[in-house]
């Protein structure tokens, strides 16, 4: 009896233990149907892209280092060419600067907020709206303005990144020449069949390493990082970098630099309330405004002044697309200058066929009334002095035009520029009649020193040709 009590007993345990875990059971799938786990994507491919983003701001932000800003304030503004043909202004020259390091940094923020839009965190989707407000206001409701130590940091985290990146791509472009010689030794009919046999295993070898080390590197680069970090770690070196730039450049918020302006830099540490925030050593390049107008309401904003600022004036090559075209000219006259008796005659032709109608009128005005001759060392001599003195003030900016348009160009797109070279040290906003003076003048001495060798050249092998038939006599008689 005592048996079969206990039997039942267990028995009904048992019941119970089944009934209590399926209704656990039945309670964590309902709770896993109203909490659907959401996947983390990686940012994978765009790695590449990534890392070129970031590659730009380390650039911008060393460009604002105390040493740049003191070169830029002290030298950059200060070389010949500038001065002579683009603007004796200092505030005006560093109103472009400033305009140009805001513009580089809206368009890597307008980069960021397209792919900010595949963040899972809804603060970082609205980046755009988050940094215009930023710009004009001076709001950073989440504290992603980082200091200066913090930055730093994040800088050397970035630049691990983008090595590590750029390591992957070299290697993964390394897989895929390895799978194309495989594919092709698989193809190919060997007599021998041996070797064939032990290419094909030396080359999977390699292939099986390749993975093994591409594998690796997506760890440790960009690839297998989420959209949320990499945008974040983006997002506060963004903010970071326009809060330096308004620093160093004296900005109010909401008050950008417009024309005209006039300068006041200060040799002594700028004051600050928060001794975290990023400080320069050499002072801010203060660019004094009067209080805007305000025009329907609306205030004037950073990024649209300094787009209107970097459109140039109807007097530069910029406003006429000749700026590279001049830069090209002057590198090929700089050449000349420097060996003009290596010029031939199909060269000469070549350098006239590229000057424009403008310089081809005042060239033919120039050389009214030249002479045929060009016999005078003195004469040449002076010519070449002169041409050095030139080129001495206006081959730099025509470099600096290469340089800045080059880094700009569709291969280098997802790079880092490579030079600090602004608009301003270019041929961009020179104008355009001293500049095509100036070429002029180069154009006048050139074709002086050119005929110059050639008659100096004629003049030497006359001689040696009647030295020559002098011998000869001598030698008949």
């Amino acid at each position: 009896m005592w048996v079969i009590a206990s039997m039942a007993l267990e028995t009904w345990l048992i019941k119970v233990k089944k009934t209590i875990s399926n209704s656990f059971d039945s309670v964590r799938a309902s709770a896993t149907q109203t909490k659907p786990v959401i996947k983390k994507y990686n940012v994978g491919v765009l790695a590449f892209e990534f890392a070129g983003l970031m590659s730009k701001l380390l650039h911008l932000w060393q460009s604002l280092s105390d040493k740049n800003i003191v070169r830029l304030r002290n030298e950059s503004v200060h070389l010949e060419g500038v001065r002579k043909i683009v603007s004796n202004d200092d505030a005006f020259l560093l109103g472009l600067a400033c305009a140009e390091m805001v513009e580089n940094l809206r368009l890597i923020a307008k980069s960021v907020s397209r792919i900010s839009k595949k963040c899972e965190d809804s603060t970082l989707r609205c980046f755009d709206r988050l940094f215009d407000e930023f710009a004009d206001l001076g709001r950073d409701p989440h504290n992603w303005v980082l200091s200066l130590k913090e930055m730093e940091a994040k800088n050397k985290k970035m630049d691990r990144y983008v090595t590590a990146t750029a390591t992957l791509h070299r290697e993964m472009d390394e897989l895929t020449v390895l799978e194309g010689g495989l594919r092709k030794l698989l193809q190919c009919k060997d007599n021998e069949q041996s070797i064939k046999e032990q290419k094909i295993i030396d080359l999977q070898e390699k292939l099986l390493w390749q993975r093994q080390e591409i594998k690796y590197l997506k760890e440790r680069s960009l690839w297998n990082r989420s959209f949320d970090t990499v945008t974040s770690l983006l997002v506060r070196s963004i903010f970071t970098t326009l809060s330096r730039i308004k620093l160093v450049f004296g900005i109010s918020h909401g008050y950008p630099p417009s024309l005209p302006r006039s300068l006041s830099a200060s040799a002594t540490v700028y004051p600050s309330e928060n001794p975290d925030t990023c400080n320069f050593v050499s002072g801010p390049v203060v660019i004094k405004t009067s209080k805007p107008q305000e025009k329907e309401g609306l205030t004037n904003k950073l990024f649209e002044s300094n787009s209107k600022m970097l459109k140039p004036p109807a007097s530069t090559l910029g406003s006429v697309a000749l700026a590279l075209h001049y830069a090209n000219l002057i590198i090929v006259m700089e050449k000349m200058i420097r060996s003009p008796q290596l010029v031939g005659v199909d060269a000469r032709d070549d350098l006239y066929s590229m000057l424009p109608n403008s310089i081809r009128s005042s060239l033919r005005g120039r050389l009214k009334g030249v002479g045929c001759l060009a016999s005078d060392p003195i004469l040449a001599g002076e010519w070449r002095d002169a041409l050095q003195k030139i080129l001495g003030w206006l081959s730099p900016l025509a470099h600096n035009m290469i340089k800045w348009q080059s880094e700009r160009s569709f291969e280098q797109q997802n790079l880092g520029p490579k030079t600090n070279v602004l608009l301003f040290q270019t041929l961009y906003f020179a104008n355009q009649e001293k500049t095509e003076a100036a070429i002029t003048e180069l154009l006048v001495g050139l074709n002086y020193i050119w005929r110059f060798e050639r008659e100096m050249n004629a003049k030497a092998l006359l001689e040696c040709s009647n030295f020559n038939g002098f011998l000869n006599l001598q030698n008949s008689s």
